[in-house]
């Protein structure tokens, strides 16, 4: 999200912004949907490329990775350069990142391509929210943003289910590149009709980019979450302890370096004094608790084939029940909030936690067929807590400062996402490595789902303890 939306001006509504919001939407849709659908398309990924596990974890880390910690900069590039001009030039670099994904002839080439899609979506996406910010009267602002909004919960309904699609079909031949190559007719009818449609836009006082600060954070986090990924299959060797050792340093460097930053007077890439709020700390750590559900889509997609024996498309349908709740939540969440207050974001984390146990209690006893009604109840707690977790971190600062806040919860969901993966995803291989018996898949599937459910409850817990601050 961006950081500063402020923008120039205060001229008439543009008469074509609705016409604008699609193509917007657009490149709202790519980013998400491009973590979604590769899940299903992992299994024929590792046969076809005869790619280990830990390089199948890298090609989702990676991306979220490499979103996460450059999507704040990304916010600032279309402050500066203008939003227009930088959506274009991300979208345009996705294509090339898609392309290059598609052609990989090998597991290496295949994870720069991810890292390369990861960096061009956060480039792009940030200026989505900022445009919509600039281009839309108060009176329309509301429905636009709620279908931004919207557009999160149809990535993860058609994100795995077009996965499988693609990768069962296998149109032209093309297998699981199918997944990647989808994206390039989608950019060759979006760029030019963001030409045409959008209006440019830049914030009124032009922040400096703080590259020295986005380079750190990218070090840091990259040194933390490859090590995770790595060490499991590779019995922790020196070359990922050594990372893994330094990254608690180089994050600490960061961290000093924006403290002496915002001290002198600059513009750092996140307000230390921000972080200095004791509820915005808490609800921070929430929202990278909550996140921990990014790795239930990678394990359900192993789970689904490995140890259930469905191919791909089976598997993109069976977690239709999850995408269509998450849809929903987000339609059940101001009712809710209206009787809850900042209590909404624990309650629909309740919902996620008794989902996660009901789904390990039937992979343990064999009772996939049941999964329909939990994974759906996961879908709507996730839903419902999402928008109302964003704004319980937005509550925490003043209103000029709402727009870094969003983009402070933004970033932490997508390091969440790379780390959970990560964490989670080693321990499903650590029961279930390569060649586990069905049973064992089974069992690493319910193991994995409770440790998720249990940060996801952490996470609830930390957000009442927020509440108790943040009047309703």
């Amino acid at each position: 999200m961006n950081t500063l939306t402020h923008t120039t001006g205060t001229a008439a509504p543009d008469s074509r912004r609705w016409l604008a919001l699609a193509v917007l939407l657009t490149g709202t849709l790519l980013p998400p949907l491009d973590f979604f659908i590769v899940n299903v398309a992992l299994p024929a990924i590792r046969t076809d490329l005869q790619a280990s596990s830990d390089v199948s974890q890298l090609v989702i880390s990676v991306y979220a990775a490499a979103y996460a910690v450059t999507l704040i900069l990304g916010g600032r590039l279309g402050d500066l350069y203008g939003r227009k001009r930088v959506f274009i030039a991300g979208m345009l670099g996705f294509g090339v990142a898609s392309a290059w994904c598609g052609l990989a002839p090998s597991p290496g080439m295949l994870v720069v391509g991810r890292l390369l899609q990861g960096i061009a979506a956060a480039i792009m996406a940030p200026q989505s929210l900022a445009s919509i910010h600039a281009i839309f009267p108060a009176s329309e602002k509301n429905r636009a943003l709620s279908l931004y909004g919207a557009t999160f919960g149809l990535a993860s309904v058609g994100g795995q289910l077009l996965g499988g699609v693609l990768v069962s079909t296998s149109p032209w031949g093309l297998g699981w590149r199918s997944v990647f190559l989808i994206n390039l007719p989608i950019i060759i009818v979006a760029v030019p009709s963001a030409m045409m449609l959008l209006r440019e836009s830049r914030a009124e006082r032009s922040p400096r980019l703080d590259v020295p600060g986005a380079l750190l954070l990218a070090v840091g986090l990259l040194a933390l979450v490859v090590p995770l990924i790595e060490g499991q299959e590779h019995h922790w060797p020196w070359w990922c302890m050594v990372p893994l050792v330094s990254s608690l340093p180089l994050l600490w460097l960061f961290w000093q370096y924006e403290k002496a930053r915002e001290r002198a007077g600059g513009t750092p890439l996140v307000l230390p004094s921000l972080l200095a709020l004791r509820g915005l700390r808490r609800s921070l750590a929430s929202t990278f608790l909550f996140y921990a559900l990014a790795a239930f889509f990678l394990v359900f997609a192993v789970y689904e084939q490995a140890g259930l024996g469905h191919d791909a498309l089976t598997a993109g349908l069976a977690i239709l029940p999850l995408g269509i709740g998450f849809f929903l939540g987000p339609l059940c969440s101001p009712r809710i909030a209206r009787r809850m207050g900042s209590r909404t974001a624990g309650f629909g984390m309740v919902l996620e936690v008794s989902g996660l146990v009901m789904v390990a209690a039937l992979a343990f006893a064999g009772a996939s067929s049941w999964l329909v009604l939990p994974l759906f109840l996961v879908g709507v707690g996730q839903g419902i807590a999402l928008p109302a977790l964003v704004r319980l971190n937005v509550d925490h600062v003043e209103t000029r400062w709402a727009g870094l806040a969003s983009g402070l919860v933004n970033a932490t969901l997508q390091i969440s996402a790379a780390v959970s993966v990560a964490l989670f995803g080693g321990l499903f291989i650590a029961i279930a490595p390569d060649g586990a018996s069905a049973h064992d898949v089974q069992l690493g599937f319910a193991v994995a789902s409770l440790a998720i459910g249990a940060s996801l409850a952490l996470a609830a817990i930390l957000s009442m303890m927020v509440c108790k601050r943040v009047p309703d």
